[in-house]
């Protein structure tokens, strides 16, 4: 078969790698993708907003499957132009990517159907949610409504912090419309985690369990990010807590967007956070998480194309998952998540693959011989192991000889499990 990939991130590398090594898939095609990716895939230069670009290019090139990563064509609406074009694409419609789309459409889901999460109110007026935030007090948490490249959520720690991220986000329209309405919650505290499952017609196949680190500097300090690395499994999450996860989170919600007329078809990601309750629901995504995607897919051990197609076909399939671990480290240009130059040289990554490591292109690009910096996360390095700390050593180890000049990484990667011990 052959397969399109729309993205270019380092969650479209893993999913292009991950179909690259199954023997059913023929050929593997990304778009717009990145100079890194070429190894393991037919990088083709089409914008992943450019919707009749892509159709065109799957049908001229016979495309069986096309598999949307990020969450802003989603929620614009390719899975729904593939489909009028008669092509079968893997990802929610417009209607159904709400569920990421809108803080506040999630949450009144959530309210609606007694999914478990955070007490909230939202808000489109800067003073009624500043009064909110004083009645309330802090910690709090600020969310942009809409999608904001998972830089819209504050968690405010101080009133006065909890008021400018209103002020920011409504008053000044910090993330535009996306921000025009915000969701403020309760303030939950425990062990996060991330749940994502593959979803179609109503069949669920959950996949193994990952956390991933959000803040940009070590202990969890510095602003919110996309991610800074992640590892999966969570020894700190027990089987039962999982379970109890899929019974009164997952499966509730695929039945409560069926009910709502908005059928999901994708990666359900449920951000979840352990309380004194039980499991209770951050945020839903439309898609696969990153970093996430780039530990947890490389231990699915079933055939990726295979079980794609038993899932599009509603054919029942037994995935397997390995029991190794696996924990990734995010380099970022200096600045991010803020403002960053792109262009600044990394050093040869080829000494981290030759040592067995894995290495994940989001922000490259190729000058000559050089891959140089094009964007806020650049690379994320992995290893897999028999155990977490194995893991986590192999990567540092590594990562430490090298010199990363203009970039940064975090060097805890994985510190709440082992604090746990």
């Amino acid at each position: 078969m052959k397969v399109l990939v729309v993205g270019s991130g380092g969650r479209e590398h893993a999913i292009a790698r991950k179909f690259s090594e199954s023997p059913t898939v023929s050929d593997v095609f990304v778009a717009p993708g990145n100079d890194g990716m070429k190894e393991h895939a037919n990088v083709v230069a089409i914008d992943a907003l450019d919707f009749a670009g892509l159709v065109q290019f799957a049908k001229e090139q016979s495309i069986d499957l096309t598999f949307v990563g990020p969450e802003e064509p989603l929620s614009k609406g390719i899975v729904d132009a593939f489909e009028e074009a008669g092509l079968l694409c893997f990802g929610p419609n417009a209607k159904a990517a709400q569920i990421e789309g809108s803080k506040s459409f999630a949450k009144e889901l959530m309210k609606k159907y007694d999914i478990p999460t955070a007490a909230y109110e939202t808000f489109t007026e800067v003073e009624p949610a500043k009064a909110y935030i004083r009645e309330q007090g802090a910690p709090i948490v600020v969310k942009a409504d809409g999608l904001a490249a998972g830089k819209g959520v504050i968690v405010a720690m101080t009133v006065e912090e909890a008021i400018e991220a209103v002020e920011d986000m409504i008053g000044n329209q910090k993330f535009g419309d996306s921000s025009s309405k915000v969701v403020i919650e309760q303030f939950l505290d425990g062990e996060e985690f991330s749940y994502m499952s593959f979803v179609h017609k109503g069949q669920i196949y959950p996949m193994v369990i990952a956390q991933d680190h959000k803040r940009a500097y070590d202990g969890d300090k510095g602003p919110n990010t996309g991610g800074m690395g992640s590892y999966s499994p969570v020894p700190q999450i027990s089987e039962e807590v999982v379970q109890r996860a899929y019974d009164e989170v997952v499966v509730p919600t695929v039945r409560a967007m069926d009910e709502e007329g908005a059928p999901f078809t994708g990666i359900l990601y449920a951000g979840l956070i352990l309380t004194e309750d039980g499991p209770k629901v951050i945020e839903f995504n439309a898609r696969f998480g990153d970093p996430e995607t780039q530990v947890v897919l490389p231990r699915m051990d079933s055939d990726f194309g295979e079980f794609m197609m038993a899932l599009m076909k509603e054919q029942p399939y037994e995935l397997a998952w390995s029991e190794d671990a696996v924990l990734g480290v995010v380099v970022a240009s200096e600045g991010y998540p803020g403002p960053v130059e792109n262009g600044n040289p990394l050093p040869n990554l080829q000494p981290l693959e030759d040592a067995g490591l894995e290495v994940f292109h989001a922000g490259t690009k190729l000058e000559g011989e050089t891959y140089v910096g094009n964007g806020g996360r650049v690379i994320l390095v992995t290893a897999h192991a028999k155990t977490l700390k194995e893991a986590q050593t192999a990567v540092y180890d590594q990562m430490e000889k090298l010199t990363w000049g203009q970039f940064f990484y975090r060097r805890d990667i994985g510190w709440r499990t082992f604090d746990q011990e």
